[in-house]
């Protein structure tokens, strides 16, 4: 007599009642592997910020983590108080800071990533947008922001390195994070993103 055939009898009915389960975590993991980017840990990459003039008032540097995007803000010559700091959706500064087009956006969701919590959705607003700079009253700003609305691995859709790039924009006034997008006022600064090495 098979020793075997209790066992089987236990396991046949158990195996049959997780299938389900099985096949729901394997296609779990297939949309995990095909639906979310691994972010090459390490890239960086650097915006020099211009004022409407020309002159260069400070740098936003970038630092791909496993967690998204940091960035460290180091900003002179504002003027005193809160301003709007947004990745736009296009590098280019030039003829006017216009060029960079609207708020970095790829998935489309609206405006206002405090708001999105307010709608119980995790939209998270735009992707580049990003909380208020505040500048004390020498004009400086510092500020870091870790964000998953970007990466800098070149692919994604939501890179900063896709085909027309992204630029950091400076408003003259702050973002009250709303659903619809407010006026923040003149484009007082902008940089145009570009990646600076790192990742190996």
């Amino acid at each position: 007599m098979a020793v075997v055939a209790p066992v089987t009898r236990v396991l046949l009915p158990a195996a049959v009642a997780l299938a389900p389960l099985l096949v729901l975590i394997v296609v779990l993991s297939l949309v995990r592997c095909n639906g979310e980017h691994e972010p090459t840990v390490g890239l960086t990459a650097e915006a020099e910020l211009v004022s409407p003039d020309g002159a260069s008032i400070g740098t936003a540097t970038f630092l791909q983590t496993a967690n998204g995007v940091l960035i460290m803000a180091d900003v002179e010559g504002l003027a005193p108080g809160g301003h709007a700091f947004v990745i736009h959706e296009a590098g280019a500064c030039t003829p006017d800071f216009d060029a960079a087009g609207d708020h970095f956006n790829p998935t489309g969701a609206d405006h206002g990533f405090v708001h999105s919590a307010w709608r119980n959705d995790d939209s998270g607003g735009h992707g580049g947008d990003l909380l208020n700079i505040y500048a004390a009253a020498d004009g400086s700003a510092r500020a870091d922001f870790l964000t998953d609305g970007v990466t800098l691995d070149e692919g994604p859709s939501h890179s900063v390195f896709d085909d027309d790039g992204s630029a950091i924009i400076v408003h003259e006034l702050p973002d009250p994070y709303g659903e619809e997008e407010a006026d923040t006022g003149e484009r007082v600064a902008c940089g145009v993103i570009v990646p600076t090495g790192g990742g190996g």
